[in-house]
């Protein structure tokens, strides 16, 4: 285990970054932090920052030079610049498993051939691939291979010829076709391996999304206990056999009447880090997602991950800082003022419509006052 003091390092300075920078600093790490914006939310926090390109490689070996051991703190990085990193430094996740997370042809493939339940998809690089796509594609989201979140690089398409002009509008970049699923309901899993290969595995969280942007996460999920022991399983599952380690999410879908899978579960895709749905664990849990980011990357022991109190998390979106066209103060007081409700807001100068600014967590002794909070929240910042 790395001793106090010692030097952590963490690549991208958004507001997952800086909650890992908090969490790490409070075990008595220091952080350096390399992001192209040197007042990011994660290089405010950080004890140091380097302000660079993600692929500068004068600057990536610098800060290897740096740091005991390195994370990622959004699952773009550059995986030529992980491999760079971990010639000299442990890199925790690997370069290997986030080049699977970063493309969802790899990852698609991965999960079918580790008999893991997905829905039915085509790669799409040619056009003769949408030409001769199988009707039982359609409807389904059309979706590019990479750089893809939030709803964004995505179509739902109703035929190959609507598919067609869909990947068109694209230029044609690599793209995945998914058939459209019936769900009942969004969830996901926040699983973390260590390099000794333990794993621990978060409560099940049920993800509610409005224009493709996440909305609010609700702990427990709302799911019976045969799917909740069923979605955990598959998460431990996929963290073992990907070889991963670090902190990890994987989202599901519970499908309708279990219509697509025996048992009603299907693996949507993977994030390689702490993830927005489990912003939650902060207060709710005794081990958060970031504290357990912090310990893998320090070889500590894995924390227990047991959920102390409900919760649900509201996301806060820059259109809680606009009425009509004019910027305004949110009414932070009224938010405060609700039992339970914890305020994190992540330091970004800027508000702008459907850009993550901060959330809302809001525990209570049952699912019902958290549920009631929350909608409090809701009410006092004016969010649909």
């Amino acid at each position: 285990m790395l001793t106090e003091g010692s030097w952590l390092g963490c690549l991208g300075g958004g507001q997952l970054g800086r909650m890992f920078v908090h969490a790490a600093q409070a075990m008595g790490y220091k952080v350096l932090v390399l992001d192209p914006d040197g007042n990011g939310p994660a290089a405010q926090a950080a004890d140091d920052v380097i302000v660079a390109a993600y692929d500068d490689a004068v600057a990536v070996a610098a800060f290897g030079q740096r740091v005991a051991a390195v994370t990622t703190e959004f699952e773009n990085v550059p995986a030529a610049s992980l491999e760079a990193l971990a010639a000299t430094v442990p890199t925790r996740p690997s370069a290997a498993a986030v080049r699977i997370a970063q493309d969802r042809r790899l990852e698609k493939r991965f999960f079918a051939e580790h008999g893991l339940p997905v829905g039915e998809f085509a790669v799409i690089e040619r056009a003769e691939h949408l030409r001769d796509a199988p009707a039982t594609l359609f409807p389904g989201i059309l979706k590019t291979a990479t750089l893809g979140y939030d709803g964004k690089g995505q179509q739902r398409v109703n035929s190959s010829t609507q598919a067609l002009l869909a990947w068109m509008s694209m230029k044609q970049a690599p793209c995945v076709l998914e058939a459209l699923i019936p769900f009942e309901l969004e969830i996901s899993v926040l699983v973390a391996r260590s390099v000794e290969g333990d794993v621990r595995v978060w409560p099940v969280q049920e993800n509610q999304h409005v224009n493709g942007i996440l909305d609010l996460t609700i702990v427990p999920a709302r799911i019976d206990d045969s799917l909740r022991e069923k979605a955990q399983m598959l998460a431990c599952e996929l963290v073992t056999s990907l070889d991963y380690v670090g902190v990890l999410c994987v989202e599901m879908f519970v499908t309708k009447d279990g219509v697509v899978t025996k048992d009603g579960v299907l693996i949507n895709e993977i994030a390689p880090r702490p993830h927005n749905s489990g912003h939650y664990t902060i207060e709710a849990c005794v081990t958060s997602q970031f504290e357990q980011q912090a310990r893998i990357l320090a070889g500590a022991p894995l924390g227990d991950t047991t959920l102390v109190r409900p919760a649900v998390m509201v996301n806060l979106l820059g259109d809680v800082w606009f009425d009509a066209a004019t910027p305004m103060q949110p009414a932070w007081t009224d938010v405060l003022a609700l039992r339970g409700a914890h305020l994190h807001l992540y330091g970004k100068a800027e508000p702008r419509k459907a850009r993550k600014m901060g959330h809302v967590t809001c525990t209570a002794a049952t699912l019902d006052e958290a549920l009631a909070t929350a909608a409090a929240v809701k009410r006092a910042l004016r969010i649909a």
